[in-house]
């Protein structure tokens, strides 16, 4: 599928250690991999993901998992550096949507898959900034975390554009995010709403 929307797919593996090796010796421009990978079947494909950007801060990764677990997306998100997604695995039979994701990632940008988002929206009460947010000022920061850009939110919440520019400005106020050249106030604003 890869191969076939002009990704050159330059390694394929399916255990942890051979990921390891690929991932430092390949030095691919994105990876897509799987959470669980033999031998141990538990988190091996993330903690692969996660030190390859310890490796390579900011080295894009998109992990799939069967199952939503808020603490890979938090895990995944926790450097602050943008390039990264997490969707679950029945994502990828939808061809466009997993071919927007690993491209979004690709690009510095972040998928974060809607269940994941759901489930997160749903946890028990918001602590700290998150909870000064207004419904709408949510629906607008989970299609943030979700990778949508701007004008892909406005048409998702049939709002203008400026409308979008005004409730990310007002997150970013609320989250106490002010405006600087080293961090993306974008994926700083989706660890707050991770964290909440």
């Amino acid at each position: 599928m890869l191969t076939e929307h002009g990704f050159t797919v330059v390694a394929a593996v399916d255990n942890g250690p051979s990921l390891r090796r690929a991932l430092a010796e390949e030095r691919p421009d994105v990876a897509v991999v799987d959470v669980r990978l033999p031998p141990s079947f538990t988190d091996e494909g993330l903690q692969a993901a996660i030190q390859a950007r310890r490796d390579r801060p900011g080295f894009p990764v998109l992990v799939l998992s069967q199952y939503v677990e808020q603490l890979y997306a938090r895990e995944l998100l926790a450097d602050g550096a943008g390039a990264v997604g997490y969707l679950l695995k029945d994502r990828v039979a939808n061809t466009g949507q997993f071919i927007d994701a690993v491209t979004s990632v690709s690009r510095g940008g972040t998928a974060m898959d809607a269940q994941v988002i759901a489930k997160l929206l749903t946890r028990g009460d918001a602590r700290g900034r998150t909870g000064e947010l207004s419904p709408r000022e949510r629906e607008v920061l989970s299609l943030i975390a979700a990778g949508r850009s701007n004008t892909a939110i406005a048409h998702q919440l049939v709002i203008s554009a400026s409308a979008v520019n005004k409730h990310i400005s007002s997150i970013f106020g609320k989250l106490r995010l002010p405006e600087s050249e080293d961090d993306n106030r974008r994926v700083l604003a989706v660890l707050a709403y991770l964290n909440r």
